[in-house]
């Protein structure tokens, strides 16, 4: 099992990937903004599912902390 990470680990880890994701995005002609409309390339889209993963457990958080 992975260590928990905390809600600035994760906000710090989605930001790298996202200037990650927009620079290879970039690098292959694709607007980033068009993410949601085009067939990613393989490693593209492993990106883009890490982000949405960090995303998912940043809103658990989110939840969590509301239900306090």
């Amino acid at each position: 099992m992975r260590p928990m990470l905390t809600t600035e680990d994760l906000n710090q880890k989605l930001l790298a990937l996202d200037t990650e994701f927009d620079r290879e995005m970039r690098a292959r002609g694709f607007d980033p903004a068009q993410q949601e409309n085009v067939a990613l390339p393989a490693n593209l889209a492993e990106l883009y599912k890490q982000r949405e993963q960090i995303k998912a457990e940043l809103a658990e958080l989110s939840e969590e902390k509301s239900d306090d």
